[in-house]
């Protein structure tokens, strides 16, 4: 698939996923989505090349100012249900993608992009972020994963309550809140973001994918089974040559050189 509307940089094994829609704010459309289905399709093989991933928006306004307004008023009931499924598909292949994805949250972040930033493993926000599900305002409530995602981060009487009033929250809010990991200067976000990943990019990636992979299953999970998620899975990270690398590493002490298997 050619992207029309997203741009996609491969750097020292970190992709920069860029929507890039700056005269719409980087508005969510069915094109947009589609592309960014395609992209997260072809991470998820693509552990090799992709080690990380940095999801952003295209200029300084916006990271995305929610779903495409203009293209859904006129979508029937059967479109707006499939506009819907392509946005919870689209969203669940980054909180599923096997590698590390981290929101870098540049100005809006509306709606359907305060829904995929969520579905991101974390994010990081310039101070001068806007943060907030306001499809109250519209008569609708989110539908892509808003209602869930958000509730679980913050616990569900404080999800109720912005979504019920469509509250704006600023970065430092949203920080106090726990929704935002870490706040920067507009100038610095990206950077930031960058020696983040680069801090990732240092640690075991089996390691990595493994511990994404048990902790966004057991929570979905009762404590005991998530416990047991996890005590199940410690002896097949334990058996992989990263592993045993890592820990020959720490006694030799040297710098482990991890092989990614």
């Amino acid at each position: 698939m050619t992207l029309i509307n997203i741009t996609l940089e491969i750097l020292n094994q970190v992709a920069t996923v860029s929507i890039n829609r700056p005269k719409a704010l980087n508005a969510l459309n069915q094109d947009v989505l589609k592309e960014l289905r395609q992209i997260f399709n072809d991470f998820k093989n693509n552990t090799t090349e992709v080690k990380a991933v940095i999801l952003t928006g295209s200029g300084e306004k916006a990271f995305v100012a929610g779903a495409d307004i203009t293209a859904m008023q006129n979508l029937s009931a059967l479109e707006a249900q499939n506009f819907c499924s392509l946005g919870h598909e689209t969203m669940r292949l980054i909180e599923t993608c096997a590698v590390p994805v981290i929101a870098a949250v540049n100005g809006f972040c509306l709606g359907g992009g305060f829904e995929l930033a969520l579905s991101c493993d974390y994010i990081y926000a310039s101070k001068e972020a806007k943060l907030g599900l306001p499809e109250v305002n519209l008569g609708l409530f989110p539908g892509f994963g808003g209602t869930q995602r958000l509730a679980r981060l913050i616990g569900k009487n404080r999800a109720k309550e912005l979504i019920y009033t469509a509250a704006m929250l600023s970065a430092d809010e949203a920080y106090n809140l726990g929704i935002v990991n870490k706040v920067f200067d507009a100038d610095q976000l990206i950077n930031e973001t960058q020696k983040n990943v680069a801090t990732i990019l240092k640690k075991g990636p089996v390691a990595i994918r493994m511990a994404k992979q048990v902790i966004n299953q057991g929570t979905d999970l009762p404590l005991a089974s998530g416990l047991n998620l996890e005590e199940t899975q410690f002896p097949i990270i334990f058996a992989t040559q990263d592993s045993q690398e890592g820990i020959a590493a720490f006694l030799e002490k040297r710098k482990a050189e991890f092989k990614n298997t």
